[in-house]
């Protein structure tokens, strides 16, 4: 009678449901980590000249600071027309959802980085991005993001030398 209920004789469940079980929660638990890293990873920049971040989401809220046009934000939270975002520095503050473009750009966070030719440690530098240059993303690919300059010049540079990706 235990074997039909799918209890052993203890009333504990058996192997085979546990095994089922543990497969079925595993599985659940992957989703769920890789749903929250997806939604990590939601960069997106500011679109008009100049926007103001608030403490809390309205616009009776306490003004931190502002952000100039092609700052990359990392979005955390969702609520309504509002975002709460993370900038370069880690700091976390509100922004209407109006102010964001999703339009990617990144921040230079090395004191110089060498922008290059093709996605090749060996190409030749067009030029030298210094540090917290903004740079608009074009593509990526492995370990590069081809990369224009606000002059127009485009080239490739390596991911960890920019925030925004």
């Amino acid at each position: 009678m235990g074997a039909q209920s799918g209890k052993s004789a203890s009333g504990c469940p058996s192997s085979r449901n546990g095994t089922k079980h543990a497969a079925r929660t595993a599985i659940l638990v992957l989703g769920l980590f890789v749903s929250a890293c997806a939604f990590a990873l939601d960069f997106r920049s500011i679109a008009p000249a100049a926007a103001v971040l608030y403490d809390a989401p309205s616009l009776k809220a306490r003004k931190l600071f502002i952000l100039n046009q092609g700052y990359p934000v990392e979005v955390v939270v969702t609520l309504d027309t509002w975002l709460k975002v993370r900038d370069a520095t880690g700091e976390l503050a509100w922004i209407e959802a109006r102010n964001l473009s999703a339009q990617r750009s990144v921040m230079v966070k090395v004191t110089h980085a060498e922008v290059r030719r093709a996605p090749d440690e060996n190409a030749p530098v067009v030029f030298i991005a210094e540090q917290d240059s903004l740079l608009e993303v074009i593509d990526t690919a492995d370990n590069w993001a081809q990369v224009k300059h606000r002059d127009g010049t485009t080239g490739y540079i390596r991911i960890t030398q920019v925030w925004g990706l």
